[in-house]
């Protein structure tokens, strides 16, 4: 089973993980993700893209935030500890060629799925832009690893905290009103942010991709739990995605079946919170 060989605490609720898995990351491109489990017998199956991967040392990146029973169970796995089921790269990899100017825009835990097509999109000899939104500074994530690779990056939050007190949004539009406007933009980030970055962009003709991400169970198109609608058509995210045109994404209709498990999502995030709690009193 694919061990735990790295762990970090990026803020309150976000966590990176380094799993071994050779054949994953021997074989894994921007873009796609894997399908993890960690309860063996009948838990819940749950993606997570990739963020990052070391074919040398076997070992790919996982970035994730504690919303609900299983991501909580993941945070509670140390270095040592095995995940009982992990299975991919699975979806469609990013497109990646020399396009010229590409603006990535990454929301909060977004950022870390962006990173790796970002830094491709370098690779391949574009002029990148990173612009990178969070509530607050506390909760901004990769902003090393991005500047590492970025010509240009902006940073954003809602409080204004650090960098720009702005929606991603913001410098978004200011990077489209340029004489040379971007020759895409990839966005990455909660539905919402998705959706405006989509809508800001359409009225400057830029090619705009967003990566979803649903309700999933089986990754292989069997079961239509993340179904979208995409131009008019039914699409899945796990084998015809994660990437759409944004321009394309029926963003209302994805987000209200998003919110179908929302208050268990909540119920359950409050009950982990409530024994882990307990559970440190108990230890004083």
């Amino acid at each position: 089973m694919p061990e735990i060989v790295e762990k970090k605490q990026l803020s309150d609720e976000v966590f990176l993980m380094k799993v071994h898995a050779p054949l994953i990351a021997q074989e894994r491109k921007a873009g796609q993700f894997v399908i993890l489990q960690v309860e063996p017998a009948f838990g819940e199956r749950i993606p997570l893209t990739i963020a990052d991967a070391d074919p040398a040392s076997g070992t790919i990146t996982l970035v994730f935030q504690t919303v609900g029973k299983t991501t909580h169970a993941l945070a509670e796995l140390n270095v040592g500890d095995n995940i009982p089921h992990l299975c991919g790269p699975l979806g469609r990899p990013t497109h990646i060629e020399k396009f010229g100017w590409v603006v990535c825009v990454g929301g909060g835990i977004g950022v870390a799925p962006l990173h790796p097509i970002a830094k491709a999109m370098k690779a391949a000899g574009n002029r990148l832009t990173v612009v990178m939104g969070a509530r607050s500074a506390n909760l901004i994530i990769f902003e090393q690893e991005m500047s590492a690779i970025a010509d240009e990056i902006i940073l954003c939050t809602d409080d204004g905290s650090r960098g720009r007190k702005a929606l991603v949004t913001e410098p978004l539009k200011e990077l489209c009103m340029r004489q040379a406007k971007p020759d895409l933009v990839v966005a990455i980030g909660p539905p919402v942010m998705m959706k405006f970055c989509a809508e800001t962009t359409r009225p400057f003709n830029v090619r705009t991709l967003v990566s979803l991400n649903t309700i999933m169970i089986d990754g292989t198109g069997m079961c239509g739990g993340c179904r979208v609608t995409v131009g008019g058509r039914t699409k899945f995210v796990c084998v015809d995605g994660p990437e759409f045109d944004g321009h394309q994404v029926d963003f209302d209709n994805m987000m209200k079946r998003l919110s179908a498990y929302r208050n268990h999502e909540n119920r359950a995030h409050e009950k982990c919170h409530l024994e882990k709690e307990l559970k440190t009193r108990s230890c004083i």
